[in-house]
């Protein structure tokens, strides 16, 4: 039984305090794998275990924490570990990116991830060609272009559309839908009582939806069209881009309604 773990490969070292558990996130040549060889008691991958092996895994794992032994554990879920560890290890080419509280480390290492996936392609692209959708963009609290918001957050999707030619009354939506097709909210400029025309060839309108995120911690995609008001589509994008959510704890679901549990 380990009363403090010590783990040094090329010039990398760390250690972890007795009776911690620790969770270690990171992908490709991170070095995860050197460091869960080198403790008493880990696991490579909590998400990979049938639901029987990893209550299993997570008993023991309180039994030898509780002793003064070091827990580690890897998930390819990283929002399994945020509940379980004390402490997050981010782990990068075999150095340490950054380690601490683990909603904090979890929140940094998702963003880096997401921030690195390439755009969609958008699977279907149509309209009469009286606009050209330019830009889509999901904005967190600070009106800054992010792939992850926090549940709760405030947080905006900004719609850029440019007109080839000139149309009387135009129409901006957007439609969130989770990544198996479910729609979960939609909306448009003409139900927000938003006028954006007329315009003339060559201008652009800008339009930002702001909302706050009680969404479920998972993935989601964005359409975006400009339309007329009878719905003749100037330009439709299908699943254009994607963003997730995140959340302290896991919730089951799409709506996040935030219940409160009471004993009466």
């Amino acid at each position: 039984m380990l009363n403090r773990m010590s783990i040094r490969f090329d010039k990398f070292s760390v250690s972890a305090p007795a009776g911690s558990w620790i969770g270690i996130v990171g992908h490709g040549e991170s070095g995860i794998v050197e460091v869960l060889e080198a403790a008493a008691h880990s696991c490579q991958n909590l998400s990979a275990l049938e639901l029987p092996a990893r209550l299993s895994w997570l008993a023991e794992a309180e039994r030898v924490r509780r002793s003064g032994g070091v827990v580690i554990a890897g998930a390819s879920d990283p929002e399994m570990l945020r509940n379980l560890a004390d402490e997050i290890w981010w782990l990068d080419g075999g150095q340490m990116v950054k380690r601490g509280d683990a909603k904090e480390v979890i929140e940094a290492y998702l963003k880096s991830v997401y921030a690195s996936v390439p755009e969609m392609a958008p699977s279907l692209r149509r309209g009469d060609g009286r606009a050209e959708i330019l830009s889509i963009e999901v904005l967190d609290a600070g009106d800054k272009p992010t792939a992850l918001i926090a549940s709760g957050e405030q947080a905006a999707i900004r719609v850029v559309a440019k007109y080839a030619a000139s149309v009387a009354d135009p129409v901006i939506g957007i439609l969130i839908r989770t990544r198996i097709g479910f729609e979960v909210y939609g909306t448009n400029t003409e139900l927000e009582q938003l006028k954006l025309g007329p315009v003339e060839a060559g201008q652009t309108r800008t339009v930002t939806f702001r909302f706050e995120c009680q969404l479920c911690p998972q993935s989601y995609t964005i359409t975006a069209a400009s339309h007329d008001p009878d719905g003749v589509w100037h330009e439709w994008m299908e699943d254009a881009i994607s963003f997730a959510v995140s959340d302290s704890r896991y919730t089951a679901g799409v709506a996040n309604l935030r219940a409160r549990a009471e004993l009466s």
